[in-house]
Formats: C-alpha cells, structure tokens, sequence
C-alpha cells in the first residue's frame, strides 16, 4: 500500500496537456506497478510528461531508471526523428522500433508478426516441457487435451484479445497446434497394409472436438 500512494503521488505530478492523444476521452497514463506507459500525440508531449515523473519521483524514490527507459514513435512517415533520442532529465532515452510492455511485443507499425512469433516460441518451449507427459501411455487422451488447454494454450493465447490475425498468421497458429495434437493423438495404424502414418488435419479436428485455435483467438468475451 506505501508504494502504491507513493507511486500515485508521482504519477499526481505528470501535467497532462490538453491537446495531448485521448483514448475514450482521457489522456493517457498506463501503469502496471512500476511498468509506466505514456502515451502522448508528439515526443514533445511524452518528453514533458516524463519530466513531470521524474520530478515527482525523485521527490520519493532513487528516480526512473533511464537506461531502462524507451520510447517508440509511430508515424505514418516511419522515418520522422528515426536517428533521434529524446532527453529527459539530462538522460537519453533511446528510441526503438519494437518492445515490450507487460509481456506483449509492440512495434512502431503496429504489427502483431513479432508477438505471434513470441508467443508460438514460448508455445513450443511450452510443449517441450511437457512433452513426456503428452506422449505417455499411462494418461488418457482427455487428460493429455486437458494439458494442453490448460498448460500450453493460455501461453500462446496471452495478449490475443487484441490480435487481427492475417491468413498467414491463422496458418501458423493452426500449425503449432495441429502439432501438439499429433503427440496426443499419436499415428493411425492401417489395418490392411499395417503401416503407420501421421493424421490428417481433418481427423485431428474431429478427435480434439474442441475449438480450434483459431476460432479461440477470435471469440468475443
């Protein structure tokens, strides 16, 4: 709780212009803990903001830490200030094209390329670490499906309620899961020939009965 009025009393200090970028009619100030996003219409705009922080911080706290301080501008014109760093309190916050806020990758384009691929690693990470337990003899298949949704989908899913995902990115997803549902379903024997293969995309769907990756990205809470 003492962090909590000491960090409101600094965030208390950021004078906000008027004409500064509003979201549902505020300007914006994002604070998760210590994890602060300022959103502004210009870098004159998020520079004096981030002045007023560092004034109102400093006043409770060691300050902001300015080499872990960055800012990403997002232009229609991507090369507008592309060589500049802005400063703030005598420090220079670097300027990057991409980062990460609260776990989820943002870029200056707006893409979500780079947090489908994030989230598809840390899926694949994910299904590693369990991969014994999905190709075990000794769990049933409901229990190994029951893994998955529970275990490595939420991971890959993180961040999806913001997602408009392009056809090439529903391939990659369906990709990944097509795959971890192979290890739970294991290969299909042909009675006649007695060989082995791999199951069709088709007979995956059927025997996982659930909705698709897919589909559960795009639902509406």
């Amino acid at each position: 709780m003492l962090f909590n009025f000491a960090i409101e009393y600094a965030f208390r200090r950021v004078l906000l212009n008027q004409n500064d970028l509003k979201l549902n009619g505020k300007q914006q100030l994002l604070v998760n803990a210590d994890d602060v996003n300022i959103v502004g219409g210009s870098v004159h705009t998020v520079e004096k903001n981030t002045e007023a922080l560092l004034v109102g911080s400093k006043e409770i706290a060691p300050g902001v830490n300015a080499d872990k301080t960055k800012y990403m501008v997002m232009f229609r014109d991507q090369n507008a200030g592309r060589s500049r760093n802005t400063k703030t309190d005598k420090s220079s916050c670097e300027r990057v094209e991409e980062l990460k806020y609260l776990g989820t990758a943002l870029t200056n384009q707006n893409s979500i390329q780079e947090e489908i691929k994030s989230r598809l690693n840390s899926g694949n990470a994910c299904n590693h670490s369990v991969h014994n337990l999905l190709s075990s003899n000794l769990l049933s298949k409901n229990l190994k499906i029951q893994i998955y949704r529970n275990v490595i989908l939420p991971g890959v899913l993180y961040g999806f309620e913001a997602w408009s995902l392009t056809l090439g990115e529903e391939r990659r997803l369906r990709v990944f899961e097509n795959r971890v549902l192979r290890r739970i379903f294991g290969p299909k024997r042909n009675e006649v020939k007695g060989e082995w293969r791999k199951l069709h995309n088709e007979e995956l769907s059927d025997l996982y009965s659930s909705p698709n990756i897919v589909w559960s990205s795009n639902r509406e809470e």
